[in-house]
C-alpha cells in the first residue's frame, strides 16, 4: 500500500498538481508534511520557472514560437517583459 500511495504522489507531482493538493489527496494533515515526504519528487524551481516564463511567451518546448496572445491582465507585463530584454 505504501508504495502504491508513494507512486500516487509521484504522479500527481510529475503532471504539476500542487502539493497542496496532493496532500489533501493523501490524507495528510498538514502540507508542510507532504512537502518534506515528497520534496525530492518536485521537479526542480530552475526547470520549472524557465517552463513557466517559456510559456507564457508563448514558446513551445522544441524553442519555437506560437503565435498566441497573452491573456489581457498581463500584457502590460509581457510588454515591460519585452523591453527589458530587448535593452540588454
Amino acid at each position: 500500500m505504501h508504495q502504491l500511495r508513494h507512486w500516487f504522489a509521484s504522479a500527481l507531482l510529475d503532471g504539476g498538481v500542487s502539493i497542496k493538493a496532493v496532500s489533501e489527496y493523501l490524507g495528510h494533515a498538514d502540507a508542510g508534511f507532504t512537502l518534506r515526504t515528497y520534496t525530492h519528487l518536485m521537479p526542480s524551481s530552475e526547470v520549472s520557472a524557465r517552463s513557466a516564463v517559456s510559456r507564457a511567451f508563448g514558446q513551445t518546448s522544441e524553442g519555437q514560437t506560437e503565435d498566441r496572445q497573452a491573456p489581457a491582465n498581463t500584457k502590460p507585463l509581457v510588454k515591460a517583459l519585452q523591453g527589458a530584454a530587448s535593452n540588454t
